[in-house]
């Protein structure tokens, strides 16, 4: 009677958890039919062999609001194919006031958690904008000892780069302190004790001793906009664009209007917009204007010893815009 008994649980248990295999296959065949597995979007971006490849994206840090995110994604897609040696902030990399120390949770919730996607894990070169000077500069120069692939080791600073025999000198100015309406604010207080003489003497010994194929020079303020400040005074342009021509300047990127323009003046500079990071604003053509766009957007740039090829690419991965510039 006793070994009966233990038969007996025995075949019920073996019963049961075959039921539950059962129902779990069931369930799974259910879920298989409901669930549609996302396919991936196609990528519209041309790779060019042989080249040293950046991407440039600012005006950004919104904890992921406002399109961050989803530009942050497809920027990890494009890195998958494209494959960038590094990427390069215009600044307003922290909205609307900049971090307060290397501690501040913005660093996660804006930049660490929000460009997670492996790929993006390259050295990225930061630009101070005008909404990090609300908060601590210092904070986020100091990140650089931090972090793993943040660099901003002073306001201002240039980097050299050599890929697949293409020589690059990038030239990271601290436009802020140019714009002369700030001086007038109490939100942009920490302007005041910049020395701008002090920074373009040190810009005019760095671009006038490069041998570099290229020179590019990113700040966070346009020189010319068709954006939101198309009909406003440009205190960065008397400052700045005669000294970078005069410098055998090739293009200046800047952010700080949230679009994305390709603007021609007069002189050799081209000068390009990359501030459709999160927020965007509307834009419109210049007489000067090549090209610009509202659009949730990244540049995507490629250097060869003769060319440099810039490609505007969307959050939806597409190439809304490309230009060849020719040395």
């Amino acid at each position: 009677m006793k070994n009966y008994k233990i038969h007996f649980a025995i075949i019920l248990m073996l019963s049961l958890v075959a039921g539950c295999i059962s129902a779990t296959e069931e369930e799974a065949k259910s879920i298989d039919a409901l669930v549609e597995v996302p396919k991936s979007q196609p990528i519209e971006v041309k790779v060019i062999e042989d080249a040293f490849h950046f991407f440039v994206i600012g005006d950004w840090g919104r904890n992921g609001d406002d399109g961050q995110q989803e530009l942050a994604d497809m920027m990890s897609e494009v890195a998958r194919v494209v494959e960038p040696e590094i990427i390069i902030t215009t600044g307003d990399n922290f909205y609307p006031n900049g971090v307060a120390s290397v501690d501040d949770p913005y660093w996660n919730t804006s930049y660490e958690q929000v460009y997670k996607g492996y790929p993006l894990f390259v050295p990225w070169y930061a630009t101070l904008g005008n909404h990090d000077y609300r908060g601590s500069i210092q904070a986020q120069i100091d990140y650089t000892n931090k972090s793993k692939r943040w660099n901003l080791p002073a306001q201002y600073y240039h980097h050299d780069f050599v890929e697949d025999e293409v020589n690059a000198r990038l030239v990271f100015l601290d436009t802020s302190p140019f714009n002369d309406e700030y001086y007038e604010e109490e939100k942009y207080a920490k302007v005041h004790d910049q020395d701008t003489i002090s920074q373009l003497l040190w810009m005019n010994a760095v671009l006038s001793s490069s041998k570099a194929d290229w020179n590019i020079v990113i700040g966070h303020h346009p020189m010319y906009t068709g954006g939101k400040r198309i009909n406003d005074k440009n205190h960065i342009r008397p400052h700045l664009e005669k000294r970078l021509n005069n410098l055998n300047v090739d293009a200046y990127f800047a952010g700080h209007e949230h679009d994305m323009q390709h603007i021609k003046p007069e002189g050799k500079m081209h000068h390009f917009i990359s501030g459709a990071g999160a927020e965007l604003r509307p834009t419109s053509m210049l007489d000067i204007s090549l090209f610009a766009e509202a659009t949730s957007a990244f540049a995507v740039v490629s250097l060869t010893k003769t060319d440099m090829f810039v490609q505007f690419i969307s959050h939806k991965g597409e190439q809304i815009y490309e230009y060849r510039l020719a040395k």
